[in-house]
């Protein structure tokens, strides 16, 4: 049986992990919900796309103790993580790929934000459009998109997005230098050797949850789905080489 204090745990080492792969990470997270306090409501309507465990939910939670977060992911086991360490949050199980997502919400009004962190990426360029136009439906005009990702423009700006790349490397080395966190494989590992963990595990094998390669890593990618979803300003809010914070608000 997991526990709340072994969650917990796993989350801390679940954020190590990922800081690994993104040194301004907590940076980012302050960036996007600062976005989502400027909106100027104390208590806004979120959706979480690709929560995950619900790293950013929790912290845009303790900023904004009365929003209402919806949390929303396709993984049984990061969804249980998270129920297991953040009792508050409430956590959705629904495949953003197939229509009707928008259905399991339970949401009371239209959203004022949909956020996500490093997780639509996985989603194809194909597939993202549909994501997008599902969202636009629960999402009040003025709304916002905010996604934290690595999104390149080498089809665009080759030059650029090889400096990009480049800043970021170095970022990364000047961090860590030859003492990098544990790795996403070396974490997934740990979680598959857990016995208190193994229902979980069996769940997501089920669902055939795991993720591979990098489906839309292009910021046209993005920028092209949110303006046929009818998001009428997109830009980026935030970045350091290309880890950035993309903003579209809803027409």
């Amino acid at each position: 049986m997991l526990t709340h204090d072994a969650a917990l745990e796993w989350m801390t080492r679940w954020d190590r992990q990922q800081e690994g792969y993104l040194p301004h990470r907590e940076e980012r997270f302050t960036a996007l919900i600062d976005a989502v306090e400027a909106l100027g409501r104390p208590d806004p309507v979120v959706i979480d796309l690709g929560c995950g465990p619900g790293s950013l939910s929790a912290r845009l939670l303790e900023r904004l103790p009365e929003a209402q977060v919806v949390c929303v992911d396709a993984d049984p086991l990061l969804i249980g993580l998270g129920r297991a360490a953040y009792p508050g949050l409430r956590f959705v199980s629904a495949d953003l790929r197939k229509a009707g997502w928008t259905e399991s919400l339970g949401l009371d009004r239209p959203a004022d934000a949909a956020v996500s962190t490093t997780a639509l990426h996985w989603i194809s360029a194909t597939e993202l459009k549909g994501v997008y136009a599902e969202l636009a439906t629960v999402l009040r005009r003025g709304g916002l998109l905010l996604n934290g990702d690595h999104l390149d423009t080498d089809e665009a700006t080759p030059t650029l997005s090889r400096l990009e790349h480049a800043l970021h490397d170095r970022e990364t080395a000047r961090t860590f230098g030859e003492s990098r966190p544990e790795d996403w494989r070396a974490w997934w590992d740990a979680i598959e050797a857990d016995p208190a963990l193994a229902e979980l595990n069996q769940a997501r094998s089920t669902a055939g949850a795991d993720h591979r390669g990098s489906e839309s890593r292009l910021l046209s990618d993005h920028v092209k789905a949110l303006e046929e979803a009818g998001f009428t300003e997109i830009g980026t809010l935030w970045q350091h080489g290309n880890n950035r914070l993309l903003c579209g608000v809803r027409g």
